[in-house]
């Protein structure tokens, strides 16, 4: 096993003693090679995550975010528009608080903050080039390895064993339950996103998001999955392959039963 690959076997364990849900993830990859649902409720044992990078040693890692991990997480992408957002929040006086802070491969970066006590669900497209990952969300973590050839990193003096998670600023927590409705999206926004679509690096959580939307609103599983498919093919810039596609609405389908089953007891 190479070094590499044993830092990220070490620093999914270190999470792990951190309290936070983890889960291996295709190597230079967003996308968990286990079912992860299960980790939305409850961290992996120890002997689990062993499991994982004994047979996927070059895995990526990710933290799964939310109440399990008692983390919320502001994905800031500068390809997208992120850091001019992130001035116009400053100069409005939106600030933020000193916190934890990774640098993601692909140029962006990951602001931790410890989660709310009540419910916060991810809110895809908080403002250009920003998403809040929150219950039902999943970030790469430190070191992970990007498509690029780039780690993910914590950034000199503010990593986990560096400083304390920040708590959620008011305002943030404000902006991101604002809509009141399930889905925590107005209908302009979803209207906008069908027909502009998307581009590399947001494709499968958009379409993670979109799946939720549509089934959250009784859409047969069927039917989200190939207007989904359909969806990909037209609007994704590059289109996902199908089956990834096809993995990632299953999982939000699996996700709305669990939650389902959990909210009526049945």
């Amino acid at each position: 096993m190479a070094d590499q690959d044993v830092q990220t076997r070490d620093a999914a364990l270190d999470y792990l003693r951190r309290g936070w849900s983890v889960v291996a993830l295709r190597p230079r990859g967003k996308f968990p090679l286990v079912r992860w649902e299960p980790f939305q409720y409850r961290a992996p044992e120890v002997a689990e995550v062993e499991r994982w990078y004994r047979r996927w040693p070059d895995a990526n890692v990710g933290i799964v975010t939310g109440q399990v991990s008692g983390l919320v997480v502001l994905d800031v992408d500068p390809r997208h528009g992120g850091e001019d957002s992130m001035a116009e929040w400053a100069g409005a006086g939106r600030r933020f608080p000193d916190t934890v802070e990774a640098t993601t491969g692909g140029g962006g970066r990951h602001l931790y903050f410890q989660a709310p006590k009540v419910l916060l669900r991810n809110r895809v497209g908080l403002a250009p080039g920003i998403d809040l990952r929150a219950n039902g969300g999943l970030i790469v973590a430190p070191p992970s390895l990007h498509p690029s050839g780039r780690r993910y990193a914590w950034r000199a003096g503010r990593g986990p064993a560096d400083r304390p998670i920040a708590s959620l600023p008011d305002w943030l927590f404000r902006m991101a339950t604002e809509d009141g409705a399930r889905g925590g999206h107005t209908i302009g926004h979803w209207r906008r996103l069908v027909a502009e679509g998307v581009r590399e690096g947001v494709r499968n959580n958009t379409i993670a998001s979109l799946a939720g939307h549509l089934l959250w609103h009784g859409v047969d599983p069927r039917v989200t999955m190939e207007l989904l498919l359909c969806w990909n093919q037209v609007r994704c810039r590059p289109p996902l392959d199908d089956e990834e596609v096809a993995g990632v609405v299953a999982s939000i389908r699996r996700l709305h039963e669990a939650r389902d089953h959990h909210e009526t007891g049945t």
